[in-house]
């Protein structure tokens, strides 16, 4: 069995309030095991013996559409995968005092982002920092709307992606699935 991580875009928003407890038994009806929601109910672990991802994520996105009434982009790693994220980011060392880390998931590995790096968005509070594999690795310096770098990232490269704080990616792949 392989735990993975179904990391779901914009789950709570728009008028839209899911409880953890309906998306635990949304998972538990596709067969997954040890299904659990971590801090926000946009992040959910659970293990399976399938291994072909796409499936996963499409059998997710199927349900999700069919019990919610409404699409949700789903973006699955595996606890390996968040595990490599952690040792590939670009910020070790680099912690500073009122410093967000951030970790943009992109649907398929891109192959060159149209913009050079670093790169601050306009308007924001964030500053991208590299790019690696299927994610997008930025900081930012405040909160707010302007602090996310997801619209920007989604508008540029013309897909759905999703973004998490390290520290969360950090603690689901300390807490979970050992």
């Amino acid at each position: 069995m392989t735990c993975f991580v179904a990391f779901l875009r914009g789950i709570n928003v728009g008028g839209h309030i899911v409880k953890k407890e309906k998306l635990q038994e949304a998972f538990n009806s596709l067969g997954f095991e040890k299904v659990a929601t971590y801090k926000q109910s946009g992040n959910v672990i659970f293990k399976t013996s399938g291994i072909n991802v796409e499936e996963i994520k499409s059998k997710i996105e199927t349900k999700l559409k069919e019990t919610l009434g409404y699409d949700v982009a789903v973006f699955v790693r595996t606890i390996q995968q968040l595990k490599d994220i952690i040792i590939k980011n670009p910020f070790n060392g680099k912690e500073k005092e009122g410093t967000s880390f951030l970790v943009t998931l992109l649907p398929n590995l891109h192959a060159s982002i149209p913009f050079e790096l670093p790169f601050i968005i306009p308007k924001s509070a964030a500053q991208i920092i590299s790019a690696k594999g299927t994610e997008v690795f930025s900081e930012t310096h405040g909160g707010g709307e302007g602090a996310l770098p997801n619209p920007f990232i989604e508008s540029k490269l013309k897909v759905k992606a999703t973004t998490r704080n390290l520290n969360i990616i950090r603690e689901i792949a300390e807490k979970f699935c050992d």
